[in-house]
């Protein structure tokens, strides 16, 4: 029960994090170059798996050590750019019309399975997914006669946070989270370091200061998600996450100005319902196929 209650609280530390780094992504997206402000970001996030790399078991060799050496880097580089898509949408569409299309992440990572993994998607998933489209459909409103582009930029982050995602799955039969954990830090900081030095931008005085909580935040947001992972099922753990649309909401309307339309309001709520049916529905087919694997196993059939 007690390791329960440690799982939820690293979560819902890891999501109060994250609604905070959002804020401090928008508000320094706004003054400088987004692809500026993640390179930043990534080398104290390289540096910092570096270091745990290096406090680990075997150090920093069986901390790079893969069987996946290209797909571990394309993890890195996605989430990088990624990230430069999320704080440039962030400053330019607003910080909750963003969060509330990039919460279709979990029924793109469903429809992507089936081609990229090879998963089997039954009728059930296969309406949360269409549901869940409808709904993406909803927020962005192609059909308004104001319709602005700028929309499609959280729904290309939501695309390339599914790709990282089915990425890391396929990773995750070979390697372990520490593997893992230290390719996004080092393969995404050396990705944004080849871009980021051509938009150097010198910060202000003031901003260093956000600069700083940013890195912080972006470190231990990771960190504790990572604990939490350790400690809950990801069925557990992914309906939370959902909170962060909430938080992004409530930041964005009282800290940024924005206004929250119907359009927005009623789209979220059925991506956000889609996504938890998604993933508390992934989670049943895994149970029972690990039940299948382990009569199987025992029958030795």
């Amino acid at each position: 029960m007690f390791t329960k209650r440690l799982g939820y609280a690293f979560t819902l530390l890891a999501i109060l994090i994250f609604s905070l780094q959002d804020a401090i992504s928008k508000h320094l997206g706004s003054l400088y170059p987004p692809v500026f402000i993640a390179m930043l970001r990534f080398w104290a996030f390289g540096a910092f798996a570096l270091v745990m790399g290096a406090r680990g078991h075997g150090g920093l060799k069986a901390a790079a050590a893969t069987k996946r050496p290209f797909l571990q880097v394309l993890r890195g580089v996605l989430l990088a750019f990624q990230i430069v898509v999320t704080i440039t949408a962030f400053s330019t569409v607003g910080l909750a019309h963003s969060q509330a299309i990039l919460s279709s992440g979990p029924i793109f990572v469903a429809l992507l399975s089936m081609p990229l993994l090879g998963e089997r998607v039954g009728w059930r998933r296969w309406t949360a997914i269409g549901v869940g489209l409808c709904g993406v459909l909803i927020v962005i409103d192609p059909a308004d006669s104001s319709f602005d582009a700028g929309v499609l930029l959280p729904l290309a982050g939501a695309l390339m946070f599914a790709l990282y995602v089915i990425a890391t799955r396929l990773v995750s039969r070979d390697d372990p989270a520490s593997t893992s954990f230290f390719y996004i830090g080092v393969a995404g900081a050396a990705a944004l370091s080849l871009v980021g030095p051509f938009f150097w931008t010198g910060l202000a005085p003031a901003d260093w200061f956000w600069m700083g909580l940013l890195c912080i935040t972006g470190m231990s947001s990771h960190y504790f998600l990572i604990r939490a992972y350790d400690l809950l099922d990801a069925a557990a753990v992914q309906p939370l996450t959902y909170l962060q649309v909430v938080l992004a909401a409530v930041v964005g309307i009282t800290v940024f100005g924005e206004t929250l339309n119907l359009n927005t309001a009623i789209g979220s709520v059925i991506v956000v319902g889609a996504g938890i049916f998604t993933v508390w529905r992934e989670s049943v087919v895994a149970r029972r196929r690990a039940r299948e694997i382990t009569a199987r196993n025992r029958t030795g059939k």
